[in-house]
């Protein structure tokens, strides 16, 4: 006779959260989760596991690639993709939505090939300086641009701005 562990009820108590929010659940080898949730012609995605440790981590992978972290229950996880979600239909409200996508998905773009630079070739300490200084000077002006901008989402503080 098979049985489910508390922990495996639980689990299961999660993915119906999920499906009842919308998204389409697929489990990979008992281990992994593929999430995805259509927001009109609009596809989000998430790949969550679970660590040996009984910890989830959990990344977007659409739109564009974002880890959002490790954590201790699958209700953490189930909480982080609604939120992500409601930002995403929030966000999609705008008349600079498909803009805001393409500048991220450069943004993701230009993280990869700072780690080929890295990992491919031999950078000077010099040109690194250079990176980090233009890297300084992007974030100086993401915190200008919010500071004159007005803020349409609540339900959660940005993890960015402190």
């Amino acid at each position: 006779m098979a049985y489910m562990t508390i922990r495996q009820i639980k689990h299961q108590m999660c993915i119906n959260k999920l499906r009842e929010m919308g998204c389409k659940v697929v489990n990979v080898q008992g281990v992994m989760f593929y999430v995805t949730y259509m927001l009109e012609d609009f596809k989000i995605s998430y790949m969550y596991h679970i660590d040996t440790d009984n910890t989830y981590y959990l990344e977007r992978l659409k739109p564009y690639v974002v880890a959002a972290g490790s954590f201790k229950t699958e209700e953490e996880v189930v909480k982080t993709i609604k939120i992500d979600i409601d930002q995403f239909r929030n966000a999609k409200k705008s008349k600079n939505f498909n803009k805001f996508i393409d500048v991220d998905t450069q943004i993701s773009n230009t993280v990869r090939t700072f780690e080929d630079l890295f990992l491919y070739y031999n950078i000077s300490s010099e040109d690194t300086e250079i990176i980090k200084d233009e890297i300084i000077r992007i974030n100086d002006m993401l915190n200008e641009i919010r500071s004159r901008s007005e803020r349409v989402f609540h339900e959660k503080d940005p993890e960015s701005f402190k």
